[in-house]
């Protein structure tokens, strides 16, 4: 996927560079040189210039890419570029508010996605402190979630297909998160993690596995309670 992010302040840059990492096309932008260099060789592309300037923006064909994310810390700038974007034909935005009327007002100028960082990054925190079997907690639209969590006891030596997590509990595992020793060079061992992205119905579990469930929150939260 292509994904452009503007503004490369805290929130921007590490945005930019998880994307990255993860494999996908980023181009990172900011009006400060300092900021674009930092992060140069971390992201696919970027670019020194200020986005307000609709002239600029039109040179990018951000069109063609699959989000753009606005995370300028001035609320004028990040309204300004929301809508030009919008003005340019980008498919999906996603831009950072600074409060709920920063919010109503990015949202009416078609903001698709509003995000408030430091309180999703809160609510996370949160939930992970208060359950020792949660490692990372991602609130969706719709009263859905993604939720790392550590496989209990009770699953270890079973496959899915005959815990039939999804019937008995309404949740998805979409993935898992598992470390596996391996021989490196040298002779040593060391341990590695890998991620099965959606396992297959065989896929059985093992002590230590960290689940990747994705369901309704209520649902997950039945789960984590009865096995906790």
């Amino acid at each position: 996927m292509q994904f452009c992010v503007i503004g490369l302040g805290r929130f921007g840059a590490t945005v930019a560079v998880t994307l990255a990492e993860m494999g996908h096309e980023v181009l990172a932008i900011d009006r400060d040189e300092n900021r674009v260099m930092e992060i140069d060789e971390k992201v696919t592309h970027t670019a020194v210039l200020d986005a307000t300037q609709e002239r600029a923006l039109q040179q990018l064909g951000l069109d063609k890419f699959d989000w753009v994310i606005v995370a300028m810390k001035r609320l004028e700038d990040s309204i300004l570029v929301t809508l030009l974007l919008k003005g340019l034909g980008v498919k999906h935005v996603v831009a950072k508010a600074n409060s709920e009327a920063h919010a109503a007002i990015l949202k009416k100028i078609g903001a698709d996605r509003v995000v408030f960082p430091e309180r999703e990054m809160g609510v996370r925190l949160a939930r992970s402190l208060t359950s020792p079997m949660v490692f990372d907690y991602l609130e969706l639209p719709g009263d859905f979630s993604i939720v790392e969590f550590a496989a209990p006891k009770a699953f270890v030596g079973q496959s899915l297909k005959t815990l039939d997590i999804r019937r008995k509990h309404g949740v998805n595992v979409i993935a898992i998160r598992r470390k596996e020793p391996e021989v490196v060079e040298g002779g040593e061992l060391s341990i590695r993690e890998r991620t099965i992205v959606a396992p297959g119905a065989e896929e059985e579990i093992q002590d230590g596995d960290i689940l990747v469930i994705l369901g309704k929150t209520q649902d997950i939260e039945k789960l984590k309670d009865q096995y906790e």
